[in-house]
């Protein structure tokens, strides 16, 4: 998984044109089989990938926090939300909390999350590949080919299953 990791930023940047392209042409014509598709690409690309051998979602990037995360997470942790923003928290461009730093300060060096039970919901819901109306969140998908295997290999199927001209 370490080489698939090495390559994969140069990988998505080679194919980020195209992908572009396609998911312009996707979100025009927002296809009935997109969902069905996507999930079905993601249930494989997850029995071939081991998110514990990879975790570089954790390692690069950070999830969004909300405020029921921030309250749900300072609680167990005993930190008043004000305390938990304080500790591990920075408001970005976007206004929205994320991590102070990356790689998570919740990952262990065996990549198991030691919040796992209670993580961010945009941790939960990563890559996202399986949610559905995914014609709305395709920008997202592209901007996950940098940082996911599966997700790079789930758009690479679906353009060689698909391709729309």
């Amino acid at each position: 998984m370490e080489e698939r990791l090495k390559i994969l930023p140069q990988q998505a940047k080679d194919k980020r044109n195209e992908n572009k392209k396609y998911i312009a042409r996707l979100k025009k014509r927002k296809p009935k089989w997109l969902d069905d598709t996507m999930h079905d690409f993601h249930e494989e690309a997850f029995e071939r990938i081991d998110c514990l051998t990879c975790a570089n979602c954790c390692k690069t990037t950070g999830p969004l926090f909300t405020d029921k995360d921030i309250e749900r997470i300072g609680k167990n942790f005993k930190l008043k939300p004000a305390e938990f923003i304080s500790q591990y928290l920075r408001i970005d461009e976007d206004n929205d909390y994320v991590l102070q730093t990356v790689p998570c300060p919740f990952l262990g060096a065996d990549n198991y999350c030691s919040i796992y039970e209670i993580r961010p919901k945009a941790c939960r819901e990563f890559p996202h590949t399986d949610r559905r109306k995914q014609y709305q969140i395709l920008n997202l998908t592209l901007k996950n080919t940098e940082v996911c295997p599966a997700v790079f290999d789930i758009m690479e199927k679906l353009k060689s299953v698909h391709p729309i001209q």
